[in-house]
């Protein structure tokens, strides 16, 4: 599926922004540690200074107007930049994580919005790979931002940045909000949305 048009992203965003900030929508709890996911251990073979990364939870990221802003121009443009493709098309494997450069599968663009939120001054503990369950029971991976005003998506199949409660996944597991090589996994698994409609 193609992402949604930009100006649709920073319309949705701008209102997203003004109800969060009337009313705070709830973060996901986590649990214990459980595995990384196949692509990341492997992404973390590759790459064990960015895996080995231990971070001081200072809680989530306080959001201001300006960050959120930031935070939707940068999912808009990263849906933009990278066309839609799988791992087995692009490498030849079922499972391969790693920085797009022009096309990707969806832990491609999460990998690549991380990076650059933190190079914008997120910090890490707050920029959290997930691993999910679209409704029609594919996996997918999504990028989490743990903020004040509750824990909120970044994906590549939509410009419009939701509270995790309102995207219809079944969430499984994220990264630990303490170190960048560690997963944990996510209590009651489905966003309250899924499970009212099921």
């Amino acid at each position: 599926m193609q992402p949604r048009a930009g100006m649709y992203g920073l319309l949705a965003g701008a209102v997203l922004w003004a109800s969060s900030a009337l009313a705070a929508p709830m973060s996901m709890i986590t649990g214990d540690y459980t595995s990384q996911p196949i692509g990341h251990y492997d992404f973390c073979e590759r790459n064990p200074a960015e895996c080995r990364i231990e971070m001081r939870d200072k809680g989530p990221l306080t959001m201001t107007r300006a960050v959120w802003q930031m935070i939707v121009d940068i999912n808009v443009s990263v849906n933009q930049a990278i066309a839609p493709l799988d791992d087995l098309a692009i490498y030849g494997l079922e499972e391969f994580w790693d920085y797009p450069v022009d096309v990707g599968d969806c832990e491609d663009y999460v990998l690549e919005k991380r990076r650059l939120l933190h190079a914008a001054g997120i910090p890490l503990s707050n920029l959290l790979i997930t691993v999910v369950r679209k409704p029609d029971r594919e996996g997918h991976a999504v990028l989490t931002v743990r903020t004040d005003h509750g824990d909120f998506i970044l994906d590549n199949l939509t410009d419009a940045v939701l509270p995790w409660q309102e995207t219809r996944y079944t969430f499984l597991k994220r990264q630990a909000a303490t170190h960048t090589g560690r997963w944990v996994l996510i209590d009651g698994f489905q966003s309250p949305l899924v499970s009212a409609v099921e």
